[in-house]
């Protein structure tokens, strides 16, 4: 009853938010001579604050028709390469005509950012796609909002999840290079043991895993030790909610996004009332620059999507509290994931050092599940001053860690091209 509860809440302040609405163009309009008086502008902070808090946020847009590479302005055009009803992967093609006034060659090493499913849109990766357009052919898994998905789709869980990886990266072609934030660590590594064992062409040729839980027991963070603290059952009888009408997937049991949301919110309440009381006093001023920071900012945070069931619990059973693939326990139906089997896969962890939800040593885990990486192929970076955020977004991402990961995967670019190359001599002598 929780989602009908919610969405019953939502429809029922319509009348509020359009008054509200209606208050805010009544004390902006240039047509008020009150509007710039000390009572105008707060009656409009006040009827702003309160649109804005009571608005739902859908999925926000990438903007990211043009991009900044070397000072030159590049086009981009999104296409939609692979689908299934719970995943787009998206390919930014950027213009070859821009890329050659910027110097930047037209070919260039394909990646694959597999985006968290864990709460908000991929969008939240915009600053990411944007860096690694500057010198990548860019892919970005676009995961689909649960309520959205018709019953008759079926079912969506952590190996499925695995499945796509394996499948996106199959419709990318022979050893292009995976790059996880956060939540798909764990998954895409499984996926990647899974195809490094079976000799895949398709395997990626490099993989960053940037903040992501491969082994939450080291270094718990607050969000570990509530899911370990919690019965397994307290998730599935407190976390999950049946998707009401009219949506497309009435009926789906999900992790909804509202509930991830107030999760999200309470862990820093005291911070997000502050920057809520900052905006409200900004709006009074007419302080435009810090007005449009934080509707950026929360346009982006306050978007949220539901998970399916089965993948929800299934990750909190199998990452945070059974640890299945650090202890070396985790099967795909009836075949162990085997990260050993992982030779010929260059490996890159990054960590922040403030890192409040992964924590130090949680991604780095990865490389002693992978022993027989050569010592040349690996890169494992603690980022100095970051929190999570930090680790995939913002001036330190683009400076000190995206550079790094750029000449990772250029070095991992370089050595498959060597390896092929005389195989393919071969091949066109024969």
């Amino acid at each position: 009853m929780l989602y009908t509860l919610h969405e019953l809440a939502y429809q029922s302040a319509a009348p509020m938010r359009l008054g509200a609405q209606m208050m805010r163009e009544f004390w902006s309009s240039p047509f008020n001579p009150a509007s710039q008086t000390a009572m105008g502008r707060t009656a409009y902070a006040s009827a702003e604050l309160f649109e804005s808090v009571t608005r739902r946020y859908g999925k926000p847009d990438w903007n990211l028709d043009v991009v900044n590479v070397d000072g030159h302005p590049v086009r981009t055009v999104q296409e939609v390469v692979w689908s299934s009803p719970w995943c787009r992967l998206i390919r930014f093609t950027r213009n070859e005509t821009d890329l050659k006034r910027a110097g930047k060659p037209v070919k260039a090493p394909a990646v694959m950012i597999v985006a968290p499913l864990s709460g908000h849109y991929a969008t939240l990766l915009r600053g990411t796609v944007e860096t690694f357009l500057q010198d990548f052919d860019v892919h970005v898994t676009d995961w689909t909002n649960a309520r959205q998905v018709p019953m008759l789709e079926g079912r969506f869980d952590f190996f499925d999840y695995m499945d796509h990886v394996r499948a996106m990266l199959g419709q990318i072609g022979p050893r292009a290079h995976v790059v996880a934030v956060c939540q798909p660590g764990p998954p895409v590594l499984a996926a990647a043991a899974l195809m490094a064992e079976d000799e895949d062409p398709a395997r990626p040729a490099s993989m960053i895993h940037m903040g992501s839980p491969i082994d939450a027991r080291l270094s718990p963070t607050v969000t570990n030790q509530l899911a370990e603290e919690k019965p397994f059952a307290w998730f599935r009888s407190n976390m999950i909610h049946t998707t009401p009408l009219p949506y497309p997937g009435a009926g789906r049991r999900v992790y909804p996004g509202f509930v991830q949301l107030y999760s999200f919110m309470s862990m820093n309440e005291e911070r997000h009332m502050d920057a809520h009381r900052r905006y409200f006093e900004h709006l009074v001023d007419g302080d435009g620059d810090s007005i449009q920071k934080h509707q950026e900012f929360y346009d982006e945070y306050l978007s949220v999507l539901d998970l399916s069931e089965e993948f929800y619990l299934q990750t909190i059973d199998i990452v945070f509290q059974s640890h299945l693939l650090p202890r070396g326990l985790l099967k795909h139906g009836d075949r162990l994931v085997r990260p050993e089997a992982i030779t010929d896969i260059g490996l890159m962890t990054v960590e922040g050092e403030n890192d409040d939800i992964s924590g130090v040593g949680q991604t780095q885990a990865a490389h002693g599940l992978c022993p027989n990486i050569p010592d040349d192929q690996r890169l494992l970076y603690v980022q100095p001053q970051v929190g999570h955020y930090g680790v995939f977004n913002g001036r330190r991402f683009r400076d000190e860690i995206y550079t790094r990961a750029r000449d990772f995967i250029a070095a991992n670019e370089d050595r498959v091209v060597r390896k092929t190359a005389p195989r393919a001599r071969r091949k066109a002598g024969d």
